[in-house]
């Protein structure tokens, strides 16, 4: 019995010990790419406390799914609260009744989530406001479809964290109406604090109610502890759930959605990538599916930028480059979008190193308001294929206005309002006499029946 007690002992001490070290690890800075690279101080974390009684549904966040649907999420303390959302086109009407979805929930240490729901309601009809309620009780929420044609406007918001300068970004991108809204990963920062979670639903839930929030996992999401946790993204794959089964993925981490004309690529930076790889396999049967007559453009966002002349995180995307870059090049893609470094920068036309111009727009945008501060450094002197640089909060758009033009911008976080720094006008491969990405697709088309 005193070896049994010994041993518990044992045990719980080295349990604890490894559990705070742990913790204190990840309060560090997450990365530091070289010696020369050190992060500024950031503005302090917001922590998002409850508002309401805990009957009532909170931190609510919506997602497309095909073309009409919107899946609707939300958590609830009470474990016997339904998951149902009523749903209408007028206020406290909800003539178009009710859909009753799924929950779920999960532990992490001693953290026991809330109920987690998530049900899928339509077909709606396109650009066009519906109320809800969730639960049958609590407020009453409201949200816009997208269009189903141009023009289509998308805002953009890497590494967004739960900081002032997130709350800043956020209020610059709800002061002017967007469509959707895409995340090329690094949501809540909660790095294993499960309650950062709740706080980051609650803080993004006036913003994500509104409009379809669309994302991709970073690695603040991945949230492993040696032998007791070993498989990642726990947290994430539980409370935001996409729309991965559609686009004909087998993994939350990776998927692919289409609205109003547009393909969008979610590309997982931390699932396996290489040659052998089933994200590999999706990605390169999903683009051959791409339609351009009908769907004229494609964005692709990653984690992990393959193109970066800041000190932060160089080469950190390299491998995921090398397995991937050619079949994006060869389906056309227009733009790709990362996060990761901690500044913004935008790149020309860009394949296998070099300047090509049948070759993706890369844009890095990983300021949104992380707690770990702004990737001051860049390389000296720039290389020729950057053409916009810069250490700055702030937040993009991309407004597509039809099947050949489109529209990016780039909006600096400034103490009080927000400021365009950055643009440029977009023609699609779609539309291009010298990129045609036909010729491609059906090469890539017959190469595969080949294979098989």
């Amino acid at each position: 019995m005193a070896k049994f007690s010994t041993f518990l002992l044992f045990f719980f001490f080295f349990f604890f010990f490894f559990f705070f070290f742990f913790l204190f690890l990840n309060s560090l800075p997450y990365f530091h790419a070289s010696p020369e690279y050190s992060r500024p101080r950031a503005r302090p974390t917001i922590f998002t406390g409850l508002t309401r009684s805990k009957s009532e549904p909170e931190q609510v966040h919506i997602s497309l799914v095909e073309k009409d649907h919107m899946r609707v999420t939300w958590i609830t303390s009470n474990k016997h609260a339904k998951s149902m959302v009523e749903y209408g086109t007028s206020p406290g009407n909800y003539d178009k009744s009710s859909v009753t979805g799924e929950r779920t929930s999960y532990r992490y240490f001693f953290y026991k989530s809330g109920e987690i729901h998530h049900v899928t309601i339509g077909p709606l009809s396109p650009n066009l406001t519906y109320y809800y309620r969730c639960g049958g009780s609590g407020p009453e929420f409201s949200f816009k479809t997208p269009p189903s044609t141009f023009p289509i406007e998308f805002a953009v918001v890497g590494d967004l964290g739960q900081t002032e300068w997130t709350a800043s970004t956020l209020e610059h991108v709800g002061a002017k109406d967007y469509d959707v809204l895409l995340l090329p990963g690094d949501l809540s920062y909660a790095d294993t604090q499960q309650p950062l979670w709740d706080s980051f639903g609650r803080l993004v839930e006036p913003y994500a109610s509104k409009r379809p929030w669309m994302v991709t996992h970073g690695n603040h999401e991945i949230e492993i502890f040696p032998i007791i946790h070993r498989f990642g993204f726990k947290a994430y794959n539980a409370r935001w759930l996409m729309p991965y089964q559609q686009s004909g993925s087998t993994s939350n981490l990776y998927y692919s959605f289409d609205v109003a004309g547009c393909h969008v690529v979610m590309l997982g930076s931390y699932a396996d990538f290489d040659v052998q790889s089933d994200q590999y396999a999706w990605l390169k049967a999903d683009l051959v599916k791409v339609d351009r007559v009908v769907t004229p453009w494609i964005f692709t966002l990653i984690h992990a930028p393959w193109y970066n002349s800041n000190l932060a995180h160089k080469g950190e995307g390299e491998s995921m480059r090398k397995s991937m870059e050619e079949l994006l090049y060869k389906a056309r893609v227009d733009v790709v979008i990362a996060g990761h470094v901690h500044a913004y920068e935008r790149f020309t036309r860009v394949y296998d190193n070099k300047a090509d111009p049948c070759g993706p727009i890369y844009v890095t945008i990983g300021d949104g308001g992380n707690r770990e501060g702004l990737a001051t450094l860049f390389e000296k002197p720039s290389p020729s294929i950057s053409m916009f640089r810069e250490a700055s909060f702030g937040h993009g758009r991309l407004k597509i206005h039809n099947e050949t033009r489109a529209h990016w911008s780039w909006h600096r976080n400034n103490e009080t309002n927000t400021s365009m720094a950055d643009e440029l006008w977009l023609q699609s491969f779609s539309s291009s006499k010298s990129c045609l990405p036909e010729t491609k697709f059906q090469e890539m088309k017959t190469h595969q029946k080949d294979e098989l």
